[in-house]
C-alpha cells in the first residue's frame, strides 16, 4: 500500500510489486478469491476492512493502492467507505473510463491508484488521484519503469531519495525478474528503520508485507509474503 513499482516486460507482460506500510493488527497472511462482478478477482484481504490495495482478475486489469495523494492530508474521519472497497468495485464497473466518469470518488480519503489495463495487445498504465475534492488522471508511459511511496508516511525529500534508490537498482538491467525486485523492496535502503522499504516505526506502523504480481504472456505469478 506504500510503496509500488512498476516493471514494464513488453507487450502485456509486467511486474507489480508493493509494500504495505500498515498497524500489524490489519496484515493480511495470504491470498484470497472472492466474485467481484461475476469473475474472480484475486488479492490479499484487509482484515479490518475487507477491502484490499492490490487486486488482480488476471485477465484485463491489476489495480495496486497508495495512501494519500500529491501531498500528506489531514486524517478527518468518518469516511464514506474505505479505500480498498473501491478497489474491488471497480471489477463491477471493469472500463477504466467509466470509473474515472461514473463511480463516487466523495467521502473517501485521499489515495493514489496505480491501474494496469492488460486487455489489449499493448498494455495501459494510468494514475489516479485523489485529493479529497478532485480526481487527477494521467496515462503513464508502459515502457518505463515507476516507483510511488505514500506520501501520508514519506515526505517529498525521501520519496526522491527512494526514487534514486530505485534508479541505482534498474542501472545496467535489461530484463527483470520477479524474485530480484521481491529482493530489492525487502532489502532496499540504508539502514534507516523509519524509512527503508521494510520500515518499522515502533511497532505501530510497520512493513507487513510484500505483493507482487508477475504477468507473463502465458501465466500470471502472484506472490504474497508476510512479514508479521
Amino acid at each position: 500500500m506504500c510503496t509500488v513499482t512498476f516493471l514494464p516486460k513488453g507487450g502485456q507482460d509486467f511486474i507489480l510489486t508493493s509494500n504495505r506500510d500498515e498497524d500489524p493488527s490489519r496484515a493480511a497472511l495470504k491470498l484470497t478469491s472472492e466474485l467481484v462482478g461475476e469473475q474472480p478477482v484475486y488479492f490479499p484481504k484487509d482484515p479490518k476492512a475487507g477491502g484490499t490495495w492490490f487486486a488482480s482478475d488476471q485477465q484485463n486489469f491489476t489495480l495496486c493502492l497508495l495512501n494519500g495523494g500529491f501531498e500528506k492530508h489531514k486524517h478527518r474521519p468518518p469516511y464514506r467507505i474505505s479505500r480498498g472497497i473501491m478497489v474491488l468495485d471497480f471489477f463491477k464497473i471493469k472500463s477504466v473510463d467509466s470509473f474515472i466518469k461514473d463511480y463516487n470518488f466523495e467521502g473517501i480519503e485521499p489515495f493514489t491508484l496505480v491501474l494496469i489495463d492488460h486487455s489489449a495487445t499493448e498494455i495501459q498504465l494510468h494514475e489516479l488521484v485523489w485529493n479529497g475534492q478532485e480526481l487527477n488522471h494521467q496515462k503513464l508511459n508502459s515502457e518505463s519503469p515507476y516507483i510511488w511511496s505514500s506520501s501520508t508516511l514519506y515526505p517529498q525529500p525521501v520519496r526522491d531519495e527512494r526514487r534514486q534508490w530505485f534508479a541505482e537498482w534498474l542501472e545496467g538491467r535489461e530484463s527483470f525478474k520477479q524474485e530480484e525486485i521481491l529482493t530489492f523492496h525487502q532489502f532496499g535502503g540504508k539502514g534507516d528503520a523509519w524509512n527503508d522499504f521494510v520500515m518499522n516505526r515502533e511497532g505501530k506502523v510497520q512493513t507487513v508485507s510484500v505483493t507482487s504480481l508477475d504477468k507473463k504472456s502465458d501465466a500470471y505469478n502472484f506472490e504474497h509474503l508476510s512479514l508479521v
